[in-house]
C-alpha cells in the first residue's frame, strides 16, 4: 500500500496545480517546483538508500522512511506558502527514495524462491498503478475537499504499512560490510539531480536553452567520475559488477525502455483528454481505467506464460502488443470519441504488462539478497532517468508538432504565445474569444503532435522488441527465481 502511494505521488499534485496557484499565490516556477522538488530528492538518495538497507538490514530504515513519508505529507497537506510545500515535497522525496528500494529487497526475505515472483508482479503493479490513479483519486478529492486532502489520503496508507512491516517483517542484521562511501554518495547524488534537471529542464524550456545542454553535460560528467571512483573504493556505492550479469543487464534496460513509453504516454493522455475530448480532472482519471486493467490481466497471464514459454516469448511478445497498440492511439483523430481511445489504451495497457513484471523479476534474479538493496536502486534509478527523459524528449516532440500546426494568425502577440504555450491553454483562449476555429485547430495540431509522439514510442517498443528476442532468455524457470537469502533472520 505504501508504495501506491509513491507512484500516486507522482502523478496525484497534477489535477491540483489550478487549485495550488490560487489558493497559495504561487507562481508559474513555483508550480514547477512543486514537482520537481520531489523528482530531485527521489533521484539523488535511492542509490545511497538501497546501499544502507543492505549494510544494516531494512526494517528499521523501511519504518523511518514510512514516518518520514506519513509526516512530510502531513507537512504538504497543512503547508501555508509556495516555499513551505515546496521543502515538504523534498521531504517527500527523501521517504519515497529510501520506501523504493527497502520494500523491493524485502522480497528476498518475505518470500521464498518458488513465490517471488509473484510477490515482485504485485510490487511492481503497486509502483506502476500509483501513476494512473493519481488524477483519478486527486480529481476525486479537489471535487469534495481541499486541495490538501491530496497529501492526506497518504497517511492512513503509511500507518497502515508501519503497522504491517513491525508485524510481518523480521529483523535482519543486514552485512554490516565496509564503510559508507561518501564521495559516492555526493557524487551519484550530484550527478542525478543534474542529469535528471537537466532533461526536466529541457521539457520546460527546450533544448535550445544552453542551461539544458549545461545541467545534462554536468551530470553526465559526474556519473562519469561516479563510476570511475567505484572501481577504486574499498566499501563501493554501489556494485558495478552487476553490469557483468546478463539478466540484470537486459532486464534493467528493457524495463527503463518500458517506462520510457509509458511515461511518455502519460504525459499526453491526460491532455488529450481534457482539450481535445472535454474532460475534467475526475474524468481524466477515470478515462485511464482502460489502460489500469489491461496492465492487470496482463501482468496475472504473463506470470503463468513465463512458466511455460519463457521470459523472452512473453517480453518481446508484450513488446509487439506495447508498439502496436501506441500505433493504433496515432491514427487518433480529433473527432473521435472515448470509445475509440478506449480500445488502444487496453492494448497498451497488455502490453505493459507483459514486460514490466516479467522484466523486474528477471533482474530481481540476478541479485543474492547481499546485493538486492544496491541492485533494486540501480534498476529504480535507470527506470526514473528513463521515464524523466522520455517525458523531456516526447514533450519536445508534442510541442513542436503542435506550435507549427496551430494557427496564430491575426492573433495579437500575448494571445499567441498562450496559443502556441499549450492545447489546453488554446482552447481556454478560443472559448473566452468565441473563435471555435481556433479551437478546431488547436485540437488537430495536438492530435498530430501526439500522433508524432506516439510514433516514437511505437519505434521504441519494436527496438526493445528486438533486442528481448536476441538477448532474453528463453524458458528457463529455474534461472528466472530469485537467489536464496544470505542475511539471517533474527526477530520478528
Amino acid at each position: 500500500m505504501s508504495l501506491l502511494t509513491v507512484g500516486l505521488d507522482l502523478t496525484v499534485l497534477n489535477v491540483a496545480v489550478p487549485t495550488l496557484a490560487v489558493d497559495l499565490g504561487a507562481t508559474t516556477t513555483q508550480l514547477q517546483w512543486f514537482g520537481n522538488a520531489y523528482t530531485l530528492a527521489l533521484a539523488a538518495l535511492l542509490l545511497p538508500a538501497g546501499l544502507l538497507g543492505d549494510r544494516f538490514g531494512p526494517k528499521k530504515l523501511l519504518l523511518g522512511a514510512l514516518v518520514v513519508f506519513g509526516l512530510a505529507s502531513l507537512g504538504c497537506a497543512y503547508a501555508d506558502s509556495p516555499g513551505e510545500l515546496i521543502a515538504a515535497r523534498v521531504v517527500l522525496g527523501v521517504g519515497a527514495a529510501f520506501l523504493i528500494p527497502l520494500s523491493l529487497s524485502l522480497l528476498n526475505i518475505l518470500f521464498p524462491p518458488e513465490e517471488r515472483a509473484k510477490a515482485l508482479t504485485t510490487w511492481v503493479m503497486a509502483m506502476f498503478l500509483g501513476i494512473p490513479l493519481g488524477p483519478l483519486l486527486g480529481g476525486w478529492l479537489l471535487d469534495h475537499f481541499a486541495w490538501g486532502s491530496v497529501f492526506l489520503v497518504n497517511v492512513p496508507l503509511t500507518v497502515v504499512g508501519v503497522v504491517a512491516v513491525l508485524c510481518l517483517v523480521p529483523l535482519t542484521r543486514g552485512s554490516g560490510q565496509g564503510g559508507i562511501d561518501f564521495t559516492g554518495i555526493a557524487l551519484s547524488a550530484a550527478g542525478l539531480v543534474a542529469l535528471t534537471y537537466g532533461f526536466v529542464h529541457a521539457g520546460e524550456h527546450g533544448w535550445a536553452d544552453p542551461v539544458t545542454y549545461g545541467l545534462i553535460a554536468l551530470g553526465a560528467a559526474l556519473v562519469a567520475v561516479f563510476c570511475w571512483t567505484q572501481t577504486r573504493v574499498a566499501a563501493p556505492l554501489t556494485d558495478l559488477a552487476l553490469f557483468r550479469e546478463p539478466r540484470f543487464v537486459w532486464g534493467a534496460v528493457l524495463a527503463t525502455m518500458a517506462s520510457f513509453a509509458l511515461m511518455g504516454l502519460l504525459f499526453v493522455l491526460p491532455q488529450l483528454f481534457q482539450a481535445v475530448q472535454g474532460a475534467d480532472a475526475l474524468q481524466t482519471g477515470i478515462r485511464l481505467l482502460p489502460l489500469i486493467g489491461g496492465m492487470l490481466v496482463a501482468a496475472k497471464i504473463a506470470e503463468r506464460l513465463v512458466a511455460v514459454l519463457g521470459v523472452r516469448v512473453v517480453v518481446t511478445g508484450g513488446f509487439v502488443l506495447l508498439a502496436a497498440g501506441l500505433a493504433w492511439g496515432s491514427t487518433t483523430s480529433p473527432s473521435d470519441g472515448y470509445g475509440a481511445t478506449a480500445g488502444w489504451e487496453v492494448v497498451i495497457g497488455l502490453g505493459t504488462g507483459c514486460t514490466l513484471p516479467p522484466l523486474m523479476t528477471m533482474a530481481m534474479g540476478a541479485l543474492t539478497e547481499g546485493r538486492s538493496g544496491a541492485g533494486s536502486a540501480l534498476i529504480q534509478v535507470l527506470r526514473q532517468v528513463g521515464g524523466t527523459i522520455g517525458v523531456a524528449v516526447l514533450g519536445t516532440v508534442l510541442n513542436g508538432v503542435y506550435r507549427d500546426g496551430v494557427a496564430v494568425d491575426g492573433l495579437p502577440a500575448p494571445v499567441a504565445d498562450v496559443v502556441r504555450g499549450s492545447a489546453s491553454g488554446a482552447v481556454a483562449v478560443a472559448e473566452k474569444l468565441h473563435l471555435p476555429a481556433l479551437a478546431a485547430s488547436a485540437r488537430a495540431a495536438f492530435t498530430d503532435g501526439m500522433a508524432a509522439t506516439l510514433w516514437v514510442c511505437a519505434g521504441l517498443g519494436v527496438a526493445a522488441a528486438a533486442l528481448a528476442l536476441l538477448f532474453l532468455p528463453g524458458r528457463d524457470p529455474a534461472g528466472a527465481q530469485p537467489r536464496e537469502s544470505e542475511h539471517d533472520v533474527v526477530a520478528i
